[in-house]
């Protein structure tokens, strides 16, 4: 059985999920930039990673979203490495530069009981993409072990529906950042290519899954969608775009943090119109347009 909240899984199904992502990861193919790297043989792919998990730390996190963070914390653990090559990345020491300590799946799966015995609400996957099929191997341990909150998908939403799909009865709550629009930008800024369309495809597949965010009483989030968007300077994000792609594709009733911490890091200053942060004027002309849609803020 597969105790958490969504469909209930057989273990001889959660075997031959983690087998099909074994296999896309054999010459990857877990994520659109599909480089084919054989990373079981300890080839790099273009997230900078073998087969080998590290991870940067763990822990209650009280900075995320309020329903994620309810009174005990979110169990974030954060995975270094990452598929995107964002020049601003304010996490760049954990994405960009890897810095982390190596962590076997029995040891992951540890780590994922150790936070739901502290009282966390969920376990939250920080940047998991590139190491979800190490992930589900570890899930299944835990689970069997007696794991039951709610798993978080936390990704930057560059994602591959092929693998998406394997996920399905999985995860609980996933939590994409469309970060641009516009696919130039994201190609200049991310290294992502047709980043519009691979966002755009995931996140419905996503919602299909796990609809609209579902909390309990408590206001602590069960299931569903929370999408994020971080506006960037000079509208390099295509912020309206986005908004009008979430409340009409997606859902009206979507939960969408939009953020305005944007600080230049990393790389940032090397690109003139990443180099300040966002104005007031920016933010709230977002804000403002949001509204006209009747899409559901929250948490900012």
């Amino acid at each position: 059985m597969f105790p958490l909240y969504l469909e209930k899984l057989s273990f001889g199904e959660l075997q031959e999920r983690s087998s099909q992502l074994k296999e896309k990861m054999s010459q990857c193919t877990l994520c659109p930039h599909a480089c084919l790297a054989e990373r079981a043989k300890g080839k790099i792919g273009v997230c900078r990673s073998t087969n080998e998990v590290f991870i940067s730390s763990y822990g209650p996190h009280y900075g995320e979203e309020p329903p994620l963070v309810g009174a005990f914390g979110s169990g974030t653990i954060f995975f270094t490495g990452c598929n995107l090559h964002c020049v601003f990345c304010q996490n760049y020491d954990i994405s960009q530069l890897r810095h982390g300590v190596k962590c076997s799946i029995g040891e992951l799966a540890e780590i994922m009981l150790k936070l739901q015995s502290r009282g966390c609400h969920n376990i939250n996957l920080v940047t998991p993409t590139h190491f979800i099929s190490q992930i589900v191997e570890a899930l299944i341990i835990a689970v069997e072990k007696g794991l039951e909150i709610p798993i978080v998908y936390n990704c930057g939403g560059y994602e591959s529906v092929d693998t998406i799909k394997l996920l399905d009865g999985l995860i609980d709550i996933y939590m994409p950042d469309i970060k641009y629009s516009d696919d130039e930008n994201a190609k200049k800024y991310s290294a992502a290519i047709d980043y519009w369309d691979a966002v755009t495809e995931a996140v419905k597949e996503m919602h299909r899954q796990v609809g609209d965010l579902h909390m309990s009483n408590r206001g602590i989030a069960q299931r569903g969608l929370i999408v994020r968007h971080l506006v960037l300077p000079d509208n390099i994000a295509g912020s309206k775009k986005i908004i009008d792609f979430v409340s009409g594709e997606i859902s009206p009733n979507t939960y969408l943090n939009i953020m305005d911490q944007y600080h230049p890091s990393f790389k940032a200053y090397k690109y003139p119109a990443l180099s300040r942060r966002i104005s007031n004027d920016e933010y709230e002309s977002v804000i403002e347009y949001a509204a006209t849609t009747g899409i559901m803020r929250g948490f900012n």
